[in-house]
């Protein structure tokens, strides 16, 4: 019998084979949290084993807790906390998953995800459903994430030593596309190239983009559901990578003045269930868009502002969303234009495509192309028509308010809360916990003196 890899599984039975052809007495398991944090352990076969027919049981405070592992508290999360006792969820695993682990040789790693009552809440359940709902409309879905993350000659020890303060990049100065710095640290490069290919979230794309030790990934294509599993794992093991070779690499949507933020563009298409062709593509219309594409373009249009939150998580990605800095402000729509929210890619049956350029690169990839596709979808069904389209600089026009993001991420999140289209999509429980947690991050955030304020106000004022 041919020995088995990471690739070829697809069943439980399958899983437990090359477990044992390989020896392993225990293997990794990951579920990702609502920040889009994995938390998991190690996991003796034997009951590995018993989690593939059974499930097992993962504390629900992952649900309960913030991306620092503070208790939410007081601001209406009701799913878990001190008064359930923070209690065992079921949780399953998901075979498909499995995963080679780049720098453990043998180790195999799953993708798990919240069952039961906590499967409202599971941020990989969420985009299930919403797939189903595209499936149910004969309607096939795929996507491919780009990250933009930049890299430092730091550890965790010394961005602490430092408080955060006089980093240092792995390269210095502006050097966007360059053929220079990619030369003189080609085995950096080939290194995180190795680790694509061997965790299977492999990268069409890898360049310098501008500011010093910034880099910009493409993942490659896939459906919809295992694109967002390659962006979750590319994002953590990414930041493994770098720090098992004393480097950092942060996702933060903005982490200096001085620089761009960091995006998490998601370029969407869809094929029909029917024939495999493009739904979007109509070579007859003008920039190839078909009627599909077009009322999906207006779903995202119209219901970005009240999803925001979703694609902004943190009250750091609202930094990001200033004029001039390549991420948008209003929910425009352009054609093969960056300064707009949402650019249409004409192209062909296998090209046509939108790139969704609000979300920051710190969200959680499962989030926010639930809400992507799902704001799309609402639109096919109610055959919504988009805005005019934006040509040239949108950072240099006016829009109407309701075409305004929100600014903060508490505004954002009380629009989330009130979103019908929301509940509607994501269901009661997901859209009151999530907002919930919305609005401890930004109360976290208030009750902290920045430097600025200290500056500005100890004594004159």
């Amino acid at each position: 019998m041919e020995a088995l890899t990471a690739k070829d599984i697809k069943t439980a039975d399958q899983a437990k084979a090359l477990i044992q052809q390989r020896g392993l007495k225990h293997v990794k398991v990951g579920l990702t949290d609502i920040d889009g944090v994995i938390r998991g352990k190690y996991m003796s076969k034997a009951k590995f084993f018993s989690a593939l027919e059974k499930g097992f049981a993962f504390c629900d405070v992952v649900l309960g807790w913030d991306s620092n592992d503070q208790l939410y508290e007081n601001v209406g999360v009701e799913y878990t906390g001190w008064q359930t006792g923070y209690p065992d969820a079921p949780v399953r695993i998901i075979p498909e998953s499995c995963r080679e682990l780049y720098d453990e040789p043998g180790m195999l790693f799953f993708l798990a995800e919240f069952a039961g009552q906590a499967e409202a809440l599971c941020p990989r359940g969420l985009l299930r459903r919403v797939l189903h709902k595209a499936g149910r409309m004969g309607l096939q879905v795929f996507s491919a994430f780009e990250y933009e993350f930049f890299l430092f000659d730091e550890t965790p020890d010394s961005v602490r030593e430092k408080n955060y303060q006089n980093l240092k990049p792995i390269t210095p100065g502006f050097f966007g596309y360059s053929v220079l710095r990619n030369s003189v640290h080609s085995e950096l490069y080939q290194s995180l190239l190795d680790l694509s290919e061997t965790m299977d979230f492999p990268i069409e794309g890898l360049h310098t983009e501008t500011g010093p030790g910034v880099l910009e990934a493409a993942i490659d294509v896939d459906e919809a559901s295992l694109s967002a599993d390659k962006a979750i794992l590319f994002k953590t093991f990414v930041k493994t990578w770098a720090q098992r070779r004393d480097m950092m690499a942060t996702f933060m949507a903005k982490w200096s003045n001085d620089f761009p933020g960091q995006s998490g563009h998601i370029h969407i298409s869809l094929r029909n269930q029917s024939d495999g062709r493009s739904a979007f593509y109509d070579e007859h219309a003008k920039h190839g868009m078909s009627d599909v594409q077009r009322h999906f373009l207006a779903g995202q249009q119209k219901f970005m502002p009240e999803l925001c939150a979703m694609y902004s998580q943190t009250v750091n990605a609202y930094s990001r969303m200033v004029p001039g800095f390549w991420a948008p402000m209003d929910a425009t729509w352009g054609v093969e234009n960056r300064t707009t929210a949402l650019r249409i890619i004409p192209g062909s049956d296998s090209s046509q495509r939108v790139e969704f350029r609000l979300g920051s690169a710190d969200a959680n990839p499962y989030l926010a192309l639930a809400a992507a596709i799902g704001s799309g979808l609402e639109g096919i069904e109610r055959k919504l028509e988009p805005e005019e389209q934006v040509k040239g600089n949108a950072y240099e026009q006016t829009f109407p308010p309701h075409l305004a993001l929100p600014q903060t991420l508490d505004a954002a999140a009380y629009a989330l809360q009130h979103s019908d289209v929301a509940k509607d999509l994501f269901g009661d429980a997901f859209v009151k916990h999530y907002a919930s947690t919305r609005i401890w991050e930004s109360q976290q955030y208030r009750k902290h003196i920045s430097d600025w304020e200290l500056k500005r106000y100890f004594e004159i004022i």
